[in-house]
């Protein structure tokens, strides 16, 4: 089917006019937008139906240009993202160097469907940043008694916490042969599946009961979608490698609301 957008301006913002054939997700490729990002821009509800002739707001990408002094550490506590989240979206490699004027695309969880990410404009140096955001976890107060499953079987190559080439594990990454089914390590509903988040590759998000989320990346094939009820232990996808990494692996993580904690404090 071919798709014909109609797109027009107004000052600096852009509007595409829908058309015939036209939907929210090829309009998002069209623009290389989220469809979570176009949604909550026209505040859509669900299901997310759009109508010919109505007018979209593409939400323009968030971006920033580094200046004199930043460091990628620096960069994403200022924006309350992960370094690794900026470090894969841009395709940065260690030492991490950046330069003057370069731009760095800076997309949140919250553009995933994933929790909602609120921008902290506060630079800080990287100790008090680690101390702040730890202290910024505000946990209910049965949080020590809540229980994941783990996803998958195997080595954990990769802890949570500041890593030794100075960037931030916002999870775990565990090691399995291509293939293994990762399951889900509670029941919940998919808040998102695809490929959108640069540097995670097949990622797959669950939103559970009281404000926590899981986190699966790096998987080779995804057999839920969008809307999805899972159960406990049901498969969701299998392990790969996608999203940059060199050896077959999965990047697991837990987050009560905007905020990751440590996934191995949470595991039966």
């Amino acid at each position: 089917m071919v798709i014909f957008v109609c797109v027009f301006l107004c000052g600096c913002t852009q509007f595409v006019r829908v058309r015939k054939g036209d939907t929210l997700y090829s309009i998002s490729r069209t623009h290389e937008v989220p469809v979570r990002a176009l949604i909550q821009e026209n505040k859509i509800p669900e299901p997310y139906i759009i109508k010919i002739g109505q007018r979209l707001k593409i939400p323009q990408q968030r971006t920033y240009t580094v200046r004199r002094g930043d460091t990628l550490y620096s960069i994403a506590r200022k924006f309350d993202l992960s370094v690794n989240q900026v470090a894969r979206q841009n395709k940065i490699q260690p030492p991490y160097t950046l330069k003057p004027g370069q731009k760095l695309i800076l997309q949140s969880w919250d553009d995933m469907g994933g929790a909602t990410t609120t921008l902290n404009q506060k630079g800080s140096n990287q100790k008090s940043s680690v101390k702040s955001a730890k202290k910024a976890v505000k946990l209910p107060a049965n949080a020590k008694n809540k229980r994941f499953n783990k996803p998958v079987q195997g080595k954990v190559i990769q802890k949570f916490g500041m890593t030794s080439n100075g960037t931030y594990n916002d999870g775990i990454n565990i090691s399995a042969k291509a293939g293994t089914p990762i399951l889900a390590a509670e029941k919940g509903t998919v808040a998102y599946a695809g490929s959108d988040l640069k540097g995670y590759g097949n990622l797959v998000l669950v939103r559970h009961d009281g404000g926590w989320f899981t986190a699966y990346a790096h998987a080779d094939k995804i057999h839920v979608k969008k809307g999805d009820i899972v159960k406990l232990n049901q498969k969701i996808a299998t392990v790969g490698k996608t999203g940059g990494v060199k050896q077959p692996q999965l990047h697991f993580e837990v987050r009560y609301k905007s905020k990751p904690v440590d996934p191995s404090m949470y595991l039966r």
